[in-house]
């Protein structure tokens, strides 16, 4: 079976399995998105969405974020990790947002790219789920894994990768496709001791069989 012909099939089963797959960033616009994914790196989406009721309650808007106290910013995000350069992130896309974009966060790749801290991967989230524009495909370390067991991908470069991965899945499921894998990743196919033995795509995965002959995979 190609890679292609993998995807395919991959395609077709996804829904089946995860038919609520989505985003699992709490959001109620484009610009909490935003703060949202630029707090997760390095963090659980869990920790994340503990950290902004409470943050989306006092900045409202681009400028809000953009005169926030650096201090008193960097204390209400502190338990995300590295909160001072996302501080930084998120203050200087802030202001960028409010002095050249009215206040509203852009919805093109070139202009999300533009922004102080914000990079393609952010921009992929931004634009897949706030704007549901497929610009390209969203990849982190689930992705990453899952892409190279599933023989989609032998880099482990995430741009690579991402350039693999739009070769071999359609368009239309860019953004789904992030979620797919990432569910599955979280759920299925950890990166110590997958659990192969219950997979719902075991029969399209070419590394099933090599991790269970290893005894690397969970066993009930």
């Amino acid at each position: 079976m190609t890679a292609r012909e993998r995807v395919a099939r991959l395609v077709k089963a996804w829904p089946k399995v995860y038919p609520d797959a989505h985003c699992e960033l709490d959001f109620r616009n484009p610009l909490e998105l935003l703060v949202a994914t630029i707090l997760s790196a390095q963090c659980t989406d869990k920790r994340v969405n503990m950290v902004t009721p409470a943050v989306f309650k006092k900045y409202r808007t681009a400028k809000d974020y953009a005169n926030a106290p650096q201090a008193e910013f960097e204390n209400a995000i502190r338990s995300t990790g590295f909160y001072r350069s996302k501080t930084k992130s998120i203050r200087g896309a802030m202001r960028a947002i409010a002095e050249e974009h009215g206040g509203k966060v852009p919805d093109t790749m070139e202009e999300l790219n533009a922004l102080p801290g914000v990079g393609r991967k952010t921009a992929n989230v931004v634009l897949g789920n706030a704007f549901h524009k497929d610009e390209g495909i969203v990849v982190d370390t689930h992705v990453i894994r899952l892409s190279q067991r599933l023989g989609l991908t032998k880099h482990k470069d995430a741009e690579k990768i991402e350039r693999n991965l739009m070769k071999l899945v359609p368009r239309e499921h860019w953004t789904d496709w992030s979620h797919w894998l990432i569910w599955h990743g979280r759920r299925r196919c950890y990166a110590r001791k997958p659990d192969c033995s219950n997979c719902e795509v075991f029969r399209l995965c070419p590394s099933g069989r090599i991790f269970l002959r290893r005894g690397e995979a969970k066993s009930e």
